[in-house]
Parts: C-alpha cells; structure tokens; sequence
C-alpha cells in the first residue's frame, strides 16, 4: 500500500482514534506489517489533543529523563555481501547501494577482518604463511584481498551515508599464532611475543583500511570469544584473561588512532554448549565474560562491550550497565533465519527482531543494532559451515528483495539519527512477548522526538501517546512495527525525578513491581479490590515533589475504585494529600512538599483487582 494522505484516511483504513486538534501539533506515522501489506507505509499524521482519561492504554513520555546517545544502525558487508551484491549489474549495485545506505540510512557496519563462516571462498586472514612458518614482523600483512569487492562498496556507503561508522572484528588470527596452528578454534599461543603480535596485526588492519580511505571507529578482538568449536569456519576460544593481555599490548598502539576497543562481541548469555565446553579453570567466564574482563587493569582501554543476541536476552545489558556505568554498550550481530515454514519468514523476523534488536536493544542501553549479512542469495549464502538459514537485509538473485530486516532498521535508521538521545517512555511489552504494546522514544540533535512501537497481539490494538499535557491516540495492526515523528515542543510537563533506590509494601503479589522503573511489571492485589488493601512506596529520601502519579500500566480497569493517600516525611507521622483520577493513572497533589513515604489505603470493593505497574514522580 502506497503512503496515505491524511490521518482521516488513516483512521478509516487503521481504525485510529484521532484527538481534537491542538496549535496544530501532529505526529507523522510510518508502519510496517508481518503480512507486509505496510512496509515501511507512510500512514500520514496523527494530531496531538489535549491529555485526557482514555480506556487506551497510555504510553508516557519523559524527555526530561535521559540514557544513552545513539551510534547509528545497521549490517555487516560480509565477504559473501560482497560477492553476492557484485553479481549484479554496476547499475543495478549501485542501486541497491544507495537503498540501504541514502534511502534506508543504514549508518553503522560491522566488518569482518579475514573471513569469517560467509565467504565464498577458502579461509583467509591478512598474515597467512605457509604451515610451520611464522612472521612475528608482520612482514606479509596485507588487505589487497578486500581491494576488489569489499573496500569499494565501504567507500561507496561511505559516499551514500557520511555517518556511517565501522566496526571491524576478527573471526580468527593467522593459523601460527595459534595453538592449533588453524583457522578453526584452538586459542591463542600464551605468549607475550604472540599478544604483542596479534595486537600488531590489528593495527596494521586499522592503517591499512585508513590508508584505503576507509576509517575504523571501533575494534573487537575476537568474534564470539566462548565458541570453542565452529562448525567448518574461522573462530577461536579468548578467555578473559588473554583479552585482557592483548588490550593492554593494542591499547597504546591504538593512542594516535581514533579507534575505540570494545570487549566481549558474544551473546547476552553464554549458550549451554559453550559453557559446558569452558575450561574448569576459567569457569568464572560463565555468563560473567563482559565483568570479568572489565575488572582487569585493561580496563582503561575498553570503551564499551558489545552483544550478539543469540542465547539470553537484552536484559543482560542493562545489568552490565548498571555494574559499569562509565562503559558503554554496543549490540553488534543478530541474523534473520528462515523459518520451519518458509511463508512466514518476514512475518516471524520482524516481531522477533521488533521485539529484541530495535526495542529490547535499545531499551537496555545499547548504542547500536546491527543484523548479521547485509545480503544473500536466495539459498542463504554462499557460506561456510555455520549458519544454512540466516537471511541477510536483502536478497539477491535475478532481482533485489527487501527482507523483514530492512524495515525492521529502517523504523529507526530513517528517523533517529546519530547523537539522538534515548528518553524514557513507559512499555507494556516484553521480548519475551506477552501480548502488549512495546515502545522506546528518542530526541534527535534537532529536536524531533520519534517514538517507535510494536503491537505484539496478532490483533489491532489501540494505544495512546502523552507528552506532557498533550496526546495522541493511535490502533496499530496486528503484530505491526510503527514509528511516530515529530517535531518542535509538544505541551508541558514536570521534572521527573530519577526513581533510584525506590522501594515499596504492600497488599498483594510484587510490591516492587509498582516502582522497578518497567511498566511490563506490576504490583497487584491478586484478589478483588477490599478495604484495607495497601502500597506503600518509599522514595529512598525525603525530597520535594510537586506530584505523584500511580499507573495501572495495560492493565486499565484495575484502578482503584475507592481510595484515601496520605504523605509522610519520616514514616511515622502521616498526613493526608489530595488524589485524583478513575483510570490509569491516580495522580496525587503534593505541591512541592518535603515527603519520603506516600500511601494509598483502598476505602471500596470491587470484583476487578488492583494493579500498579509504574509510580512516577515529578518536581
């Protein structure tokens, strides 16, 4: 479906609840769906109205509250990307080309030094000597492989898109640099003269890229360290601890070049095979490899790690972060897959990667959300051992198809540009899918604030988006990734104050479900609304607040139906404050009074529970 004019058109054909129109503020809509009737589709606008109750479940949105700054999003120009794009007619390359990285914006590669499993061809690194040789000088390093297909279309994305920033990783070092002495597993010699030379290696491949015209911004030091076994194709076992011995060689090498070092480049969790295979001597790596590596004096060079998504989930992210807030996190390899029924590949990947790479990702700090191959051909190669069923961005074969994964960046390499800051937003969703909408919001370096969304029932699904004292109402399609831009101040709206070290009791299941700073958790009464019932929330410290708001989150009908809320700064002597609100949101008056402890007392019955999913506070 083409790009729909008016949002009295999007309402006829989505079923969208438009508010009343106010000075004019609207919100531009793009929308992509698993059946692919939208891709990509823009649906027109949505006007902003003033906030008012609504049985829609509301999305709130604090810019005032602000994470991480935005790298950028994008693929890996594999050897195999590379061979499959230049299959294709100079036009038709240069085409596709300026489609991922001018259309689609694609600002973020993440490039593999040597081969890795998609290639097309045998092995290879930039060293390779003949077996029982060796070449410690790093006399015959050399990138002419990538001169012919690989370091062009790098310049040429380069050209499209000059945001583009690049990440190189290596998936093995030379063969005599190992114990093994193959590309395939075994670990890196225990040598200072070995560290000393991979890290030479891999800043000859920075100089050498530099002085092909292609700059390096970020470097790993081995893809998925724990895979000690790779079926066919390059990979290597780095422990922790020779991480950190090679950082602490390629660190000062690095001091004139403007390349970061990032740590780890493996999953969210360590998959069962690999653990079970881990040396018992090195067992702390198990599900710990980022901490682990992080506490070591090589420390000072690393300025983040980075994740794949193929075992855990991106909450371990977050956790990370929150051990080491000065480190950064990047999320750098996740590929589609080819579905048990080929027919729902598109629908399947783009409510996997909504979910996890565009939401879960970014929700959990991450600078960055890279997929796997950026093409393929129509058999999911050519490959190398590994994976027979990943999907690239795009397919190539007699013509250029645009898979679930061009769309699914696009919702947010097309709108939330480099420097964007992401702001809190409340979410319903979870990856692990539990029929909610789930979001995430960002304010771009000039202002313009994109929210990105994706319904996760397979039915439409209405939501609300609020901006201080101004909203808008919005039914996604089933299972549909939609993005909402728009631009300049939109309403007015309180200071909110950062809920760190919040606690709460109270009568039911979860009390600190009500103040985890996640609406996809809640406290609840667990039984129909009593008189006596209770939550009881403790800001930590006692601090002025002009207001309080408790949020049933989705769960909208579980508000209180009878209620008194009292205030207290010490937990003892309590007095009562003015509360308001029949639905989502109870929003209690405090005026800017000096107050640690709030308490809402339920004073009705009812047969509906009660529930909190989210206790904010504002100055």
């Amino acid at each position: 479906m083409a790009g729909l004019g008016t949002a009295a058109l999007t309402a006829l054909v989505l079923g969208t609840a438009l508010s009343p129109p106010v000075s004019g503020a609207t919100a531009r809509v793009w929308i992509s769906s698993p059946d692919g009737a939208y891709a990509m589709t823009d649906a027109g606008t949505v006007e902003f109205g003033k906030a008012a109750e609504t049985t829609t479940p509301t999305i709130i949105v604090d810019p005032a509250r602000k994470y991480q700054t935005m790298t950028g999003f994008g693929a890996s120009i594999t050897d195999s990307s590379a061979a499959v794009l230049y299959r294709l007619a100079p036009a038709a390359r240069n085409a596709a080309m300026t489609d991922l990285f001018a259309a689609d914006r694609l600002n973020f590669l993440r490039q593999p030094i040597g081969a890795s499993d998609f290639t097309d061809e045998p092995a290879y690194t930039y060293d390779d000597v003949p077996a029982g040789q060796t070449d410690y000088a790093l006399r015959h390093f050399s990138v002419a492989h990538d001169r012919a297909q690989i370091l062009p279309l790098l310049r040429q994305a380069k050209h499209l898109n000059p945001s583009l920033q690049i990440m190189g990783t290596p998936w093995s070092p030379p063969a005599w640099m190992k114990t093994n002495g193959s590309l395939v597993g075994g670990r890196l010699i225990d040598s200072p003269a070995i560290y000393r030379a991979y890290a030479s290696y891999l800043l000859k491949f920075v100089q050498a890229y530099r002085a092909e015209g292609v700059r390096i911004d970020y470097l790993t030091l081995q893809n998925e360290p724990q895979n000690r076994a790779p079926s066919g194709y390059p990979g290597m076992d780095l422990p922790s601890w020779q991480a950190a011995r090679v950082i602490e060689q390629l660190g000062p090498m690095l001091r004139f070049e403007k390349t970061k070092i990032l740590g780890y480049d493996h999953n969210w969790a360590e998959h069962p095979n690999d653990a079970a295979n881990t040396p018992p001597d090195e067992t702390a790596d198990i599900n710990h490899y980022p901490q682990e590596l992080l506490a070591t004096p090589a420390a000072r060079w690393i300025a983040g790690t980075a994740y794949h998504c193929y075992s855990g989930d991106p909450s371990a992210m977050t956790a990370l972060h929150d051990e080491f807030p000065a480190k950064d996190i990047y999320f750098t390899e996740c590929s589609g897959s080819r579905s048990g029924d080929p027919a729902l590949t598109f629908s399947d990947t783009l409510k996997w990667h909504a979910r996890n790479l565009i939401i879960g990702n970014t929700r959990n700090w991450a600078k960055t959300a890279v997929n796997w191959n950026l093409a393929l051909d129509e058999t999911n190669g050519p490959h190398t051992g590994g994976c027979g069923t990943c999907t690239g961005v795009i397919t190539v074969g007699a013509s250029v198809s645009r898979n679930a994964e061009y769309y699914t960046l696009g919702h947010l390499a097309r709108f939330v540009r480099p420097g964007a800051t992401r702001v809190a937003s409340t979410s319903f969703g979870t990856t692990g899918w539990n029929g909610q909408v789930m979001d995430v919001a960002f304010v771009n370096p000039d202002g313009s604030t994109v929210v990105v969304a994706h319904n996760e029932n397979d039915n439409p699904q209405a939501v609300a988006v609020r901006i201080g004292d101004r909203q808008f109402s919005y039914t996604l399609p089933g299972g549909s990734l939609a993005t909402f831009v728009w631009r300049g101040h939109v309403g007015s709206f309180d200071r909110p104050i950062t809920p760190t070290g919040w606690t709460a009791l109270g009568t039911g299941d979860v009390p600190a479900g009500a103040v985890d700073d996640d609406a996809s958790t809640r406290f609840s009464t667990g039984a129909a609304q009593q008189p006596g019932q209770y939550l009881q929330v403790d800001l930590g410290r006692m601090q002025s607040v002009r207001r309080l708001v408790f949020d049933t989150g989705a769960s909208t009908g579980d508000y209180p139906r009878g209620y008194t809320i009292t205030a207290s700064a010490d937990g003892v002597h309590w007095a009562p404050v003015t509360g308001m609100g029949s639905g989502q949101f109870t929003t209690v008056d405090l005026r800017g009074r000096q107050i640690r402890y709030v308490r809402i007392n339920l004073t009705a019955s009812s047969d509906s529970w009660w529930s909190v999913a989210d206790v904010r506070a504002y100055r």
